[in-house]
């Protein structure tokens, strides 16, 4: 038996803008209340983290939230405590951070590809449920999401990059390896579960092969989790234009204007 049928367009663009709209309220709650929220968004490769990531900050301030994706770590990270360099990248008061793709590269890709070694990984498991207690603990609104997509939907989705020139980028040797490796993802991502899903920071999967149902019901789980209201904005009004006190704007001829592409469109 398949899934469930994909949700039809009409009724997801109507729900995901009433959901940005509650996310508006939520940025301004998060800003006036000194709120600190993190999102951790994990999952398969092509599960649709991005794009869900995308819908998510689409209307929202970029000086209230902001997507964290770091890219491997230098030679010096890698000399330091493994949480280190994310720690910088943890919220302030008032801000919403999004990390696509976070402290648990450890236990994913880096534990299946031998990029860590089996000490690094136990220490991993070890470490990270005090270190995301600690996070709690400090006040900070921790979620995690785990997007979660089947074989064959990952494979049409990785096809379809290929032909696809706007979006090849996404597609990855480490990707590509994915595919034959997909039972050490597996058992590498319930061997996660199993130290990492705690009662403080619990793991949210989010079926994903219906790319429309997963970005609905990620940013409603996550909205209902917070207990955010409406805050009540100032009221802004537009002045009067002052009268002219006799500037002039100087000859365009004296400028550098970019060429008026769009006049050729339509001639």
């Amino acid at each position: 038996m398949g899934g469930p049928r994909r949700l039809p367009r009409r009724v997801y663009e109507r729900e995901l803008l009433r959901l940005q709209e509650q996310l508006m309220v939520l940025q301004e709650w998060v800003r006036t209340e000194g709120a600190r929220v993190a999102v951790v968004f994990e999952g398969r490769d092509a599960a649709g983290k991005g794009s869900t990531i995308k819908r998510v900050t689409e209307y929202l301030n970029p000086r209230v939230a902001r997507i964290v994706a770091l890219p491997a770590p230098s030679d010096r990270e890698r000399t330091q405590w493994y949480f280190q360099r994310y720690v910088e990248h943890l919220p302030a008061a008032g801000e919403i951070v999004l990390f696509d793709r976070s402290w648990y590269n450890r236990a994913g890709v880096e534990r299946v590809m031998g990029f860590c070694t089996g000490q690094e990984y136990r220490r991993f498991l070890h470490q990270c449920p005090i270190f995301e207690r600690m996070l709690v603990e400090d006040g900070i609104l921790l979620r995690k999401y785990w997007f979660s997509v089947s074989d064959a939907e990952q494979e049409r989705r990785f096809r379809s990059r290929l032909d696809d020139p706007m979006r090849r980028w996404k597609l990855s040797p480490m990707d590509v390896e994915s595919i034959s490796r997909w039972e050490e993802y597996s058992r590498a991502k319930d061997e996660m579960f199993v130290h990492t899903d705690i009662p403080e920071a619990p793991w949210y999967v989010v079926e994903s092969d219906d790319k429309r149902r997963a970005r609905i019901n990620m940013i409603s789980h996550l909205l209902s989790t917070i207990p955010y209201r409406e805050v009540e904005r100032p009221r802004l009004q537009l002045p009067d234009r002052p009268p002219s006190k006799g500037y002039e704007r100087p000859p365009r001829d004296e400028q550098t204007y970019v060429p008026d592409h769009a006049a050729t469109l339509v001639r």
